[in-house]
């Protein structure tokens, strides 16, 4: 009798242990397999599968690894700092051209040259533009350099330039935009172009 209810004893101790792992939410999977993380099934007695699992492990180590070191672009200079005729020929004088064409004025001829400066008469790089029915100006480099002194002179059609002023004396850094706006604002200054 002691050893029924013993036996007794042991098959509801079973019954209980059983019933709360299955409560606990746990799942027996056979000792053989196992799935990864992707979902993938692993046979562990399988060699093919210790080769996948290798295999997998090297590609991590592959994405890990350092990327290849891709130079990076020389930044390119700043217009301004290009060699001074073809900042003149390829920026300067296009920008006028479409800035005074923005404004309904037609320019007849514009170019530069290594000449004489109006009225000082010293030799200097010298842009001469005249624009039809206007006016005519003349922007003058001391040296072939856009840092270098610089002047303007500006006169109406068919007449010669009496003044000769200087431009952009006190500017520390000249760029492309600022050349332009000061050209413009002189010829509005002189009422050349219509506009206050």
């Amino acid at each position: 009798m002691e050893k029924n209810l013993e036996l007794n004893n042991d098959v509801n101790n079973k019954i209980s242990d059983s019933t709360n792992k299955s409560n606990s939410g746990e799942i027996k999977v056979p000792k053989s397999e196992k799935i990864d993380h992707q979902g993938t099934e692993i046979n562990k007695n399988s060699s093919n599968s210790e080769n996948n699992l290798d295999s997998k492990i090297d590609l991590k180590n592959d994405n890990n690894s350092p990327d290849k070191i891709i130079p990076k672009p020389k930044k390119e200079l700043p217009i301004e700092k290009k060699p001074f005729q073809e900042f003149i020929n390829m920026h300067l004088i296009p920008a006028l051209i479409d800035e005074l064409n923005q404004r309904g004025l037609e320019i007849k001829n514009i170019n530069l040259e290594n000449t004489s400066r109006p009225i000082s008469g010293d030799k200097c790089w010298v842009i001469s533009c005249e624009i039809k029915d206007t006016c005519s100006f003349w922007l003058s480099f001391e040296k072939e350099d856009i840092s270098s002194l610089k002047s303007i002179s500006l006169s109406k059609p068919n007449h010669k330039p009496s003044i000769i002023e200087s431009f952009l004396i006190d500017e520390k850094r000249i760029t492309l935009k600022l050349i332009i706006s000061r050209v413009i604002q002189r010829l509005n200054g002189q009422k050349l172009l219509g506009v206050n």
